[in-house]
C-alpha cells in the first residue's frame, strides 16, 4: 500500500468524491438519500463543517466543504457519515472475508478522494463540476432536472440561472455563471 498523505488545511475548503464498494449499477445513495441527509445533519450537529456545494448520484457523490477556523479533520467526519448510513441499512450487502475479520460493512469504499481548494478559480470550477456531474453521468439533460444538489439553493441566491449549462455547446468547466 502507497504511503499516502492527505493534504490537511485548517479552516481549509476541500472537494471530495465518496464512492459507493459496489458502483455499477447500483442507485442506494438516490433511494436512501433520507438518510443520507439526516445522517451529515447529525454530524454536522457534533462537528460543524460548511456545505459549499452537494451532488448525491446513484452510487458516488462529490462535495465542497468549509471546515471551522483551526479544523482540518475532515477524515472523522467522514467515517462518521459513512459509519451512520450504514448503521441505518439492514446489512444485506456482500462482504468480503477481510470485511467481515475487521467488522467493516461491504456498502463504500474505504477510502475517499479529497482535493484541498488552492484559489477562486479553483473553487468555482469544483462547484461547477459538483452541479453538472448529474448530466456528466447521462442521469439528467438538465441541471435543474437533478433533486439531489445544491444547485437549486444556488440558483436561488442568484449565482447560477436556472438554465446554467444547458444546450450541448456549453463550457461548464470554465466556471461561467448567471
Amino acid at each position: 500500500m502507497p504511503d499516502y498523505r492527505r493534504y490537511r488545511v485548517p479552516g481549509g475548503t476541500y472537494f471530495f468524491t465518496v464512492n459507493l464498494l459496489e458502483r455499477y449499477p447500483n442507485d442506494l445513495l438516490v433511494r436512501q438519500i433520507d438518510l443520507l441527509r439526516t445522517v451529515v445533519r447529525h454530524v454536522r450537529a457534533k462537528r460543524p463543517f460548511h456545505i459549499d456545494a452537494w451532488v448525491v448520484l446513484s452510487d458516488h457523490l462529490h462535495a465542497v466543504w468549509t471546515l471551522p477556523p483551526g479544523d482540518d479533520d475532515f477524515t472523522n467526519r467522514w467515517r462518521l457519515i459513512k459509519q451512520g448510513f450504514c448503521k441505518g441499512l439492514p446489512p444485506t450487502e456482500r462482504r468480503s472475508k477481510v470485511r467481515i475479520a475487521r467488522g467493516e460493512r461491504g456498502i463504500w469504499q474505504r477510502r475517499f478522494w479529497e482535493h484541498a481548494i488552492r484559489d477562486e478559480e479553483d473553487y468555482v470550477a469544483h462547484v461547477d463540476y459538483c452541479h453538472i456531474n448529474p448530466v456528466k453521468h447521462g442521469y439528467v439533460q438538465r441541471v435543474a432536472e437533478w433533486p439531489h444538489s445544491t444547485f437549486h439553493r444556488y440558483v436561488e441566491r442568484g449565482v447560477y440561472s436556472l438554465t446554467w449549462a444547458n444546450g450541448p455547446d456549453t463550457d461548464w468547466a470554465v466556471g461561467e455563471r448567471a
